[in-house]
């Protein structure tokens, strides 16, 4: 982490240029009177209630993926906006994603990445872990800074990780976007050659927030969709349903229906037509 004047612990300057892999730190390393910490994500170069129309549109992107074939366990990024604007329903979301992590460790064959951002530049990423208890923990740390949206440094993360090895999708949870939309779509283009899908879900309706993550879905193979309080159901069984695709394909998603979990279903139902 930074100190005031922009340093890192040994007195270096943080370099804010073009992205490149960061020396790994403990990211579970306490420091006096901070949460468990992640590593610094490098810095980037210069609604309203779900609607069916939503979820049908959400539901035709992820058809057009294929199953998954890779040999191994899958990998999944899962990023969340936390600046101040989520707050009001900041322990809504904690609560949701932690049931997609519950979900994920029951199907096993999934290893998964927190990023998250907030404040005055500070976006983190925890460690590759394959037990997803451990994040849902770790994401009960972090609470809202105001700052402003570094979707940038999020997409630019995942791209580096897909160059060490596959990432099977990438999930981000916001609400809002304030950088520069082509440049953000640069990117995106770069994640969709590489394999590496993202999934975005809309807190509210900013029209702003929902061009750039469409055309990011639409570029990277992805999907978007929106939602609310009021629907905490359907977006709690869409995340779970494509975390479950992320760690084993059809095979996953089809155990997961017989156990009568709707996202799977309509999942399914969509990828058969």
């Amino acid at each position: 982490m930074a100190d005031k004047d922009g340093k890192g612990r040994d007195g270096r300057p943080i370099a804010t240029g073009a992205p490149r892999k960061p020396v790994m730190e403990s990211p579970w390393a306490r420091e006096a009177g901070q949460p468990p910490t992640a590593r610094e994500v490098p810095g980037v170069p210069s609604a309203g209630r779900s609607s069916e129309t939503d979820v049908a549109d959400f539901l035709a992107r992820l058809k057009e993926l294929p199953a998954s074939t890779a040999v191994g366990r899958g990998r999944l990024i899962f990023a969340m906006d936390a600046t101040m604007s989520r707050r009001p329903t900041w322990d809504l979301a904690l609560s949701l994603q932690a049931d997609m992590f519950k979900a994920v460790e029951e199907v096993g064959g999934l290893d998964v990445q927190l990023v998250y951002f907030r404040g005055h530049r500070e976006c983190r990423a925890s460690k590759w872990v394959s037990d997803p208890a451990s994040l849902a923990r770790l994401m009960t740390t972090v609470d809202c800074h105001g700052g402003l949206t570094q979707i940038g440094r999020v997409l630019a993360h995942a791209r580096g990780e897909s160059g060490e090895r596959k990432v099977n999708a990438l999930v981000y949870v916001g609400d809002c976007m304030e950088e520069n939309v082509d440049e953000l779509c640069g990117i995106a283009g770069e994640l969709g050659v590489v394999g590496c899908p993202v999934f975005l879900f809309q807190e509210g309706r900013d029209s702003r927030a929902t061009q750039a993550f469409a055309e990011i879905a639409r570029l990277t193979r992805g999907a978007h969709c929106s939602f609310d309080a009021g629907s905490a159901r359907q977006l709690r069984e869409l995340l779970t349903a494509v975390a479950v695709y992320a760690a084993g394909g059809r095979k996953a998603l089809e155990a997961l229906r017989l156990q009568g979990q709707g996202g799977a279903r309509l999942l399914l139902e969509q990828m058969k037509r």
